[in-house]
């Protein structure tokens, strides 16, 4: 088969994408196969919970490689202040709030063709999110998020940024 006569694969993912989302901020890492076969496509370590300042530099990061990414699941116990959408580079970007866990966002593009990113928490040391980053894009990735999370040391979130101190006055169970 002729080069010429191999289809352009857009849908996939692109080799080996390691880069900072913004310098000094937010890293993004895909697998580096195009073949997405492990249970992760990528790894985003945030440098905060609030998504309205950290979601735009990631969607404008992966739409240069993906195209427009239309819908991101996450989490609103994992974030500040959830918005149902925002607008970035011009483009709606709506905002759905899954019981996917803090350690996974979901982002879809087109109708539905999604990307699971494991997600490292802003407190992790840059030693365990590396660690972490690297196993979520392995090929042959078998482990979910949370359990990469405990296994690199870099912990799962808590439950969210809004709660305060502790008092020692908590309860256990839900409200």
């Amino acid at each position: 088969m002729a080069d010429s006569d191999v289809p352009d694969l857009p849908k996939l993912l692109p080799e080996a994408v390691h880069q900072a989302v913004r310098p000094g901020m937010a890293l993004l890492r895909l697998e580096t196969t195009r073949s997405r076969e492990g249970i992760l496509d990528g790894a985003w370590w945030p440098r905060s919970r609030d998504i309205a300042a950290e979601l735009p530099s990631l969607i404008t990061a992966l739409a240069a490689y993906l195209g427009p990414i239309e819908r991101v699941g996450l989490d609103a116990g994992a974030w500040e202040a959830l918005p149902t959408r925002l607008v970035i580079d011009d483009l709606i970007v709506h905002i759905d709030s899954f019981p996917v866990g803090d350690d996974t966002i979901l982002v879809t593009r087109g109708d539905r063709d999604y990307f699971s990113l494991l997600v490292v928490p802003p407190t992790a040391t840059p030693e365990a999110a590396h660690a972490a980053m690297t196993a979520a894009v392995r090929a042959d990735n078998i482990a979910q998020a949370g359990q990469i999370l405990i296994d690199t040391g870099s912990s799962p979130p808590g439950p969210g940024p809004v709660e305060g101190p502790r008092t020692g006055r908590e309860t256990s169970g839900s409200a």
